[in-house]
């Protein structure tokens, strides 16, 4: 018993105790913290090699149990804490159009590369909360603008009132 004292069996990620103090990281919301888990588990799927070409499709959140409505919102807000870079823009679409986003844990090393630790740049509490909910509201301009045939941004038709008829 005492010669496995302090192994830890299978696979593990080191989250630095510095970050999970910090206001970032406190002011993730629990779609957050799933995100980060769900990319960390892609991560030891690739042995713990592949940070910053780690794909993770919309299915894999949700398989993991993020709401479909709260992936975008979840992985916007980590991007903007600092714990998540987009290295990839993904895509929807039918078999060979389909293109999952690809992602860097910014608290790993990458080939090499010392961890960023872009979350060490929030310092307060405040500052963390007001980034995660504007990070949460805002959608990006070509998924708000461009439809398409085209691209361009078509108005709303306006809803017209029909009288009721007699």
């Amino acid at each position: 018993m005492s010669g496995n004292r302090g192994k830890i069996v299978g696979q593990f990620i080191p989250r630095p105790i510095r970050m999970m103090e910090s206001p970032a990281y406190r002011a993730l919301s629990l779609s957050g913290h799933r995100v980060l888990a769900r990319v960390e588990v892609e991560h030891g799927a690739h042995g713990g090699m592949d940070n910053g070409s780690l794909p993770v499709t919309f299915l894999d959140f949700e398989n993991y149990g993020i709401d479909r409505h709260a992936i975008g919102p979840a992985i916007r807000e980590c991007v903007a804490l600092g714990f998540l870079e987009v290295t990839e823009r993904g895509r929807s679409g039918n078999g060979d159009f389909r293109k999952p986003n690809k992602f860097r844990l910014t608290y790993l090393i990458r080939r090499g590369i010392k961890a960023s630790n872009e979350w060490e740049k929030i310092g307060t509490e405040e500052q963390a909360k007001s980034l995660a909910t504007e990070a949460r509201k805002v959608r990006p301009v070509a998924a708000r603008s461009l439809r398409r045939h085209g691209g361009a941004r078509r108005e709303p038709l306006p809803l017209t009132v029909y009288p009721p008829e007699i």
